[in-house]
């Protein structure tokens, strides 16, 4: 097995506490060892969890996909405190898990999303209910964007088709710069290309080998910006 590493403090101070980068770096790799798995790849970020648009971790995702790799993160809140992100990701149908979880499964992902989300705004709401002092109101806790994070497992077939043609085009535009590399290297017909990609260890969306056909498709996808060959 192959994993993609992603770590994450909000503060450089961070690294100081049981949250700090080597002691997720080190779960991580614990992790590896125990599965005999090989990390090809690890991306770092200081940022704050809030943030889903993080640079980093759109790399890691991307690195994931491309190589079909499994994304491992040492706790779930280091990827993200975000419900509704979490039910997007295992939308898009990347791999992941979480060192101090392995075993969970999509649905108890889920239902611990939605906890680390309503623990974050609980404490949001704590530090402004301590600012404001004068109003001295009562604090609303709770996830407001559960319930909808939780109604698009119901999706319809339209919306079904609509997800696996997204998911499609998506994986067809992050292999652009490896396809791009492939023929600046000098493997021009569609069978080099499937040859090349299936030595670099890239795998197809399904996760299977390349194809002169399977590249073509791809390319197609790109268009009209695909590569002439």
């Amino acid at each position: 097995m192959r994993i993609t590493a992603y770590c994450r403090v909000s503060t450089t101070k961070q690294g100081e506490s049981g949250l700090g980068i080597e002691a997720q770096r080190e779960a991580i790799r614990a992790y590896a060892a125990a599965n005999a798995a090989d990390i090809i790849g690890e991306y770092i970020e200081v940022e704050s969890g809030r943030k889903n648009d993080r640079l980093e971790l759109l790399k890691a995702l991307k690195h994931a996909r491309v190589t079909g790799s499994r994304l491992v993160i040492a706790r779930l809140d280091r990827l993200s405190r975000s419900a509704s992100f979490l039910f997007n990701l295992q939308d898009a149908g990347v791999d992941f898990v979480c060192c101090d979880n392995p075993h969970a499964t999509p649905l108890t992902i889920g239902i611990l999303a939605l906890v680390a989300q309503t623990e974050a705004e609980s404490i949001s709401a704590r530090i402004k209910a301590a600012l404001a002092v004068t109003k001295a109101q009562g604090t609303k806790l709770g996830n407001p964007n559960g319930a909808n994070a939780l109604r698009r497992a119901n999706k319809g077939n339209t919306d079904a088709v609509r997800t696996i043609k997204a998911r499609a085009n998506a994986r067809a535009h992050d292999l652009t710069d490896v396809l791009e590399d492939v023929i600046a290297k000098g493997h021009i017909t569609l069978k080099q290309q499937a040859s090349e990609l299936n030595k670099r260890g890239i795998k197809t969306a399904r996760g299977g080998r390349w194809h002169p056909s399977s590249v073509s498709n791809v390319r197609a996808r790109l268009e009209p910006d695909s590569m002439d060959a």
